[in-house]
């Protein structure tokens, strides 16, 4: 089980999880509650330049579609194909087998992303 408090988080609903400069990517259980049933995923390629605040890809529900946005700037080292062959793993494991993508990262880039105690008040607001 993931130690949720380790996490970093952004206002866009997703998070994470930083070691040895690179940050793996995923959406929060509250964002993918809020989704719905996710029946679509669509993320960038390996290789891809991102930039902080991009949109980096995509995820479709029963209910919407919304867009993922970087939350730092890196390089797209790896991608979860099984969330985009099963969408469903980001409403049954957010945190662990739901993650998106892996991005190598500078030191430092995950500095002034929220705790996990600033991210419960944001959604609880």
């Amino acid at each position: 089980m993931t130690d949720l408090t380790a996490l970093k988080y952004t206002d866009e609903h997703e998070w994470l999880s930083v070691a040895d400069g690179v940050a793996t990517i995923g959406v929060t259980d509250y964002a993918a509650d809020k989704l719905g049933d996710v029946v679509f995923v669509e993320l960038p390629a390996v290789g891809t330049e991102i930039a902080a605040g991009s949109v980096v890809g995509e995820i479709e529900s029963t209910k919407s579609v919304g867009e993922i946005y970087a939350p730092l700037a890196g390089t797209v080292t790896e991608i979860n194909d099984a969330v985009v062959d099963d969408p469903s793993l980001v409403n049954a494991e957010p945190f662990e087998g739901g993650w998106l993508i892996k991005v190598s990262i500078a030191d430092g880039a995950a500095d002034g992303l929220l705790d996990r105690d600033a991210y419960v008040a944001l959604t609880e607001g």
